[in-house]
Formats: structure tokens, C-alpha cells, sequence
């Protein structure tokens, strides 16, 4: 088995340039930490100041930290939020050691909450970032206070025919070129893509310049969703084309035992961008109710 890594030592330097841009988007971090895990060192951005259980993001494929520029700032009252680079994938961690599976996955991540003393967390996840959280859900679920999931891929439904076949050209050399921009423009409902976006810019360049070497992440299982016992709250995308929305938020309302399941029908799989506001809006009405139903 492999690790992830920049197809070249130039090809990592043209990413940074792009990278530090996108960071320079976001609100100064009030800490940069570097966790070891057994897997490789996984970069981890803290913002804000304590407050409530600490919020800790899990990006998309190849957003990083730079990916919750929508959403940051107006998660900050709140109280402290760490943005994580995902080991594996383009950004500041390192992966030395291969990821094999979900338990892989739910380890290094799990370790990084040990190291930065999270004993109980909002666990908000994006797209792969849903999957990565509701797979730690699942394994340990007595580290989360809650768990909020943004049109996570492979949770309530399989990926579509679609996504599949875009997603392969996308990395095939020679046809990328044109496959990455076309590719985010489909996510997004055809929209087109602002070249100057930091977190279009950082998706883009991470796809160009890295060479994921990850397991295809399993489905959820009705087994795993029902164990969810933490509160739950799912936004799927009505316009979604990462799996069939309808299908996926009928699944979720089914077996999530404290789900709070919504289908926002015009939204796009690019929903935590283009609804920033409502998303976000949401996300801290739903922490607050959260916070308040815990006191004793």
C-alpha cells in the first residue's frame, strides 16, 4: 500500500503559493498545532477563544482548513473551532504510514482530539469530511456532543454513476486539465467557478498537484447509523449529485435515532459555500440547542 503525497517537489511549491493565499482568507489562528498519529502528522488550526465544547471541522476532498472560509468566522461566537487538514490529502499534514481502512481513518483522528485534549466535541463534517466524522461517530461516539453532517458523501447513499466517472477523469493526466474545472462546475450545479475563490483556487490546485492514496471509503451501515446516539443534524442537498438526495435524507430520517434531517431543495453539493449564511445560521441554532439540552 501507498501514501499520499505532491507528484513533485515543484508541484508542492506551486500548491503552497496557493495554499498560503487561501489561508490568508481566513480569520488568524489563535494556534497552529502539529499532531503525530500513527498514520503521519495531521496540521490542526485553532480559532476563537473557549467557550462552549470546542467545534472541530473535517473539510472536503482537498479543502483543507481554507475550505470553511464561508463558515468560520461565523462559527467563532460560539467558542473555540479547530479547522483540520486531513492526513492524506493536500494541505499541511504528512501521511507516512498507509490508511487501510475506516478504522484507520477513525484512529488517526481520534488520536488528534486525545492529543489536543477534546474530550467532547461538535464533530462538523463537509462531503468527506461527513463521512470521516460519522465514521468516528460510529467507533467512538462518546467524544462527540454532537455530530453535524453537510451532504456527507458515502453516509445516507452510494455515490452516483456520475460522480464516479467525473471524479476518475478528473485525475487522469492529460485529460485533468480540463476535467477539474468542468468537474467543479457540476459539483456546483453548473455554476461557474470563480477563479479567484480562495477555496475554489486551493480544491483545484490540491487536485492538480497531489496523488491521493486512500482506501474508497465503505458506505455507512444501517448497523452504524442507528448506533448514533449523539444528536444529529443532516443538511442534504436537494440538487446534490453525489448520491440521490431524496433516497439519502429518507434513509437518514429512518435510522438516525436523533437525527434532525433536512433536504434543502435548491442547494447544490457546493451548499456550504453558496447558502453560507443559512448553513451557518443553522449549524449554531442546532450547537446552542445541543449546549442547552446538556446542562444538568
Amino acid at each position: 500500500m501507498k501514501v499520499g503525497g505532491f507528484a513533485s517537489s515543484e508541484a508542492r511549491a506551486e500548491y503552497e503559493v496557493v495554499y498560503e493565499r487561501g489561508l490568508a482568507a481566513l480569520p488568524p489562528p489563535a494556534g497552529i498545532h502539529d499532531i503525530q498519529t500513527a498514520f503521519g502528522v495531521a496540521r490542526v488550526y485553532r480559532f476563537g477563544r473557549p467557550g462552549g465544547p470546542p467545534v472541530v471541522l473535517l473539510p472536503g476532498r482537498a479543502g483543507t482548513a481554507v475550505m470553511w472560509e464561508p463558515n468560520l468566522e461565523a462559527l467563532l461566537p460560539h467558542g473555540e473551532v479547530y479547522a483540520v487538514d486531513l492526513i492524506g490529502e493536500p494541505g499541511r499534514s504528512e501521511q507516512t504510514v498507509p490508511i487501510r481502512d475506516g478504522a484507520d481513518q477513525a484512529a488517526w483522528l481520534s488520536t488528534v482530539l486525545t492529543e489536543l485534549g477534546l474530550a467532547e466535541v461538535h464533530l462538523v463534517g463537509y462531503s468527506f469530511g461527513g463521512w470521516l466524522a460519522a465514521n468516528l461517530a460510529a467507533r467512538a461516539p462518546e467524544r462527540l456532543r454532537s455530530l453535524t453532517l453537510i451532504d456527507p458523501v458515502l453516509t445516507f447513499g452510494g455515490l452516483t454513476a456520475g460522480l464516479v466517472v467525473r471524479a476518475t477523469l478528473s485525475a487522469v493526466p492529460g485529460v485533468s486539465r480540463w476535467a477539474r474545472p468542468s468537474f467543479l462546475r457540476w459539483i456546483s450545479g453548473g455554476a461557474e467557478v470563480d477563479a479567484a475563490d480562495p477555496v475554489a483556487r486551493v480544491i483545484d490546485e490540491g487536485m492538480r498537484t497531489y496523488r491521493i492514496a486512500l482506501p474508497a471509503p465503505r458506505l455507512i451501515t444501517d448497523v452504524q447509523l442507528r448506533s448514533l446516539r449523539m444528536p444529529v443534524l443532516a443538511l442534504v442537498a436537494g440538487r446534490s449529485v453525489i448520491h440521490h438526495p431524496e433516497r439519502a435524507a429518507a434513509r437518514a430520517r429512518e435510522l438516525l435515532p436523533q437525527g434532525q434531517v433536512e433536504l434543502w431543495p435548491s442547494a447544490t453539493h457546493a451548499i456550504a459555500g453558496e447558502a453560507a449564511a443559512e448553513v451557518n445560521a443553522r449549524v449554531l441554532a442546532f450547537l446552542a440547542d445541543c449546549d442547552a439540552k446538556a446542562r444538568p
